[in-house]
């Protein structure tokens, strides 16, 4: 069996990297070694783990349509938090 370290993991913008048989325990410990400010999204679906990283186009997108979600609040005088991590 091989061991690497998390930090040896690159994973480049737009691509994604799967792990099979990775059991909760693992993946809970992936997920507090990757730390809360990464900029790679993760799953976990029956010991498949898949880490992946969005292109900035992505990001550009998602921040967008937040920005017209909150204006048509606004608007309609909705009240709304932000939610963060």
């Amino acid at each position: 069996m091989v061991t690497l370290q998390l930090k040896q993991l690159v994973v480049p913008p737009g691509h994604r990297v799967l792990f099979h048989d990775v059991n909760w325990q693992e993946f809970e410990a992936i997920l507090a070694e990757l730390g809360e400010k990464r900029c790679s999204r993760s799953a976990y679906f029956n010991g498949t783990l898949e880490i992946r990283v969005p292109l900035p186009e992505h990001e550009k997108t998602k921040v967008i349509i937040g920005d017209l979600v909150k204006a048509l609040l606004d608007e309609c005088d909705r009240n709304w938090s932000k939610f963060t991590y």
